[in-house]
């Protein structure tokens, strides 16, 4: 196992119950700045919720934060927290509105030019404390320090990341998930399984509880994901889900291992080349990954396929893992979008970020066009 240093200051609030705990969390005195996206909050009552926990503070709203945020809307909201002087930014949403928070956060504290460069390598010096209500488990941002914004005009999309973007609580509260419709379910549900194999389906190091905390993961969203797809307001299914997308993504199966994280690099072309939603990509691209990669996966593979699948043949498990995506109404082919063409500029995309893929750092921006051809 790898040396590593692990810190998560976020606090979970977890339940049903827990929204009306936010007001032990925020100060009393605070300016705060709601941040939300296309307002089905207000449809599910989550906005009334939030409004009566946030009692008498002072509270400025900013909405239409959009499904893969964008720099430009963001960048809309950086003006208003400098316009009411918010002190305090609450997310309340899905993982798009969170990582939209954290940028508007570090954003609105960048005196150093355009904050695009905070998606360049520009260093995060300070931020806007936040926290966020989650709405919609998928991303794991809730609780980790990343985050990944669009820019339109650029048909970029990117990835930041700082210890000042924590978000200080996360309320999370199943019952505000049981009037996602199927699409969403089915996205977070792919977006968690993924975030947990580009940590997990690596090579070895001898970290036999980070593997078993993963395929743990992995099972829970095997056994739940059709019991919320047959009832959505099933509250016991819907709280696992909601606790495996945290875990999947709060750094704490990642400590001492390897990572991946190709599929998602990809994944980020597509999506700013096509605009699909984040999920779908990862769901089309890595099984792609995984046979390229076989040969160099083959031990960890081997792994997944006995533990998790009951299966002996390493390349069974890439089958059985794009059958369950299928089985819970995904689809895994870029033709199935529409797309057979128009993807061959991701190499060149790749290259001029400087990217070099996979754990081994052996898939070359170029490689990526050979699977994505496989993917049609």
């Amino acid at each position: 196992m790898y040396d590593f240093s692990f810190f998560n200051p976020t606090r979970i609030l977890f339940g049903k119950n827990a929204i009306s705990q936010i007001a032990d969390w925020i100060p009393r005195s605070a300016k705060v700045l709601m941040t939300y996206g296309g307002g089905s909050i207000k449809k599910n009552g989550v906005y009334d919720r939030v409004i009566k926990a946030l009692g008498t503070r002072e509270l400025h709203e900013f909405s239409g934060i959009e499904p893969n945020p964008a720099y430009e809307t963001l960048m809309e909201a950086v003006e208003h927290v400098k316009r009411v002087d918010a002190d305090f930014l609450l997310a309340v949403g899905g993982g798009s509105v969170v990582d939209g928070t954290k940028f508007i956060a570090a954003a609105s504290r960048f005196e150093e030019g355009d904050p695009w460069s905070l998606l360049e390598g520009a260093r995060v010096e300070a931020a806007v404390p936040m926290a966020c209500v989650l709405t919609l488990p998928a991303t794991g941002s809730e609780s980790n320090s990343g985050a990944v914004i669009s820019h339109k005009g650029k048909k970029q999309k990117r990835f930041f990341g700082s210890p000042h973007c924590y978000p200080q609580f996360a309320a999370l509260d199943p019952t505000t998930t049981f009037s996602l419709d199927k699409r969403q379910t089915v996205n977070g549900v792919v977006d968690a399984y993924v975030h947990v194999l580009e940590q997990y389906l690596t090579f070895p190091v001898n970290s036999p509880l980070q593997d078993r905390m993963a395929e743990g993961i992995l099972l829970t969203l095997i056994e739940e994901a059709p019991k919320v797809l047959e009832n959505p307001e099933d509250y016991e299914a819907r709280a696992n889900i909601m606790w495996c997308c945290t875990q999947a993504l709060n750094g704490l199966i990642g400590c001492g291992v390897p990572h991946d994280w190709a599929t998602h690099m990809i994944g980020h072309e597509l999506t700013a080349l096509f605009g699909l939603d984040h999920a779908q990509t990862l769901a089309v691209v890595l099984p792609g990954v995984l046979r390229r990669q076989l040969k160099v996966k083959t031990e960890k593979l081997a792994q997944y396929s006995r533990r998790v699948w009951n299966l002996e043949d390493p390349f069974a498990a890439i089958e059985a893992t794009e059958m369950f995506f299928r089985k819970i109404g995904m689809r895994t082919r870029l033709s199935e979008y529409g797309i057979e063409a128009g993807f061959e500029e991701v190499p060149e995309r790749l290259k001029a970020k400087g990217f070099v893929l996979g754990e081994h750092r052996d898939i070359q921006p170029e490689h990526s066009l050979e699977i994505l051809k496989t993917r049609v």
